[in-house]
């Protein structure tokens, strides 16, 4: 599904935006959305993206507990930022998202750290998202 691939890398890159301006990543997805109603230059934005990052948001302490719970020897804030955004989204749609197969998520997040990231990173992202699948039924449940 492109249409899917595409919201998630606008997705990921609205999640990037935010952390790296240090601001409220619903802030720049309205900004987003409001550039793309007025520049006829960017592409709108999907609705998908619109669920994926407003979704994120909405459990945006609990996830970023869960990556700084499961992440070997890496603290949040050392993390690379383009991984760290990479597993926010990704855990945010594995474990609260039902219409996409958990094998889908995962492989969507490893082709983005392969794009945007180290070549250590598509592993790093891979093995944190494999942990959270494994954890799914329990993490939902915890939140």
């Amino acid at each position: 599904m492109a249409a899917r691939n595409t919201a998630r890398k606008r997705a990921f890159q609205i999640l990037f935006e935010a952390d790296q301006r240090g601001t409220d990543v619903v802030t720049v997805l309205a900004d987003w959305v409001r550039h793309a109603r007025t520049d006829t230059r960017q592409p709108p934005v999907s609705e998908y993206t619109m669920e994926l990052v407003e979704g994120y948001a909405g459990y945006r302490s609990r996830i970023d507990d869960l990556i700084s719970q499961y992440a070997v020897d890496w603290t949040l804030d050392r993390m690379p930022v383009v991984d760290r955004n990479i597993l926010r989204l990704g855990a945010y749609e594995l474990i609260w998202v039902d219409g996409t197969p958990d094998a889908v998520v995962i492989d969507e997040a490893v082709e983005l750290a392969k794009e945007f990231s180290t070549d250590e990173s598509p592993t790093f992202v891979n093995g944190m998202l494999g942990r959270f699948k494994e954890l799914k039924p329990t993490l939902r449940r915890e939140a």
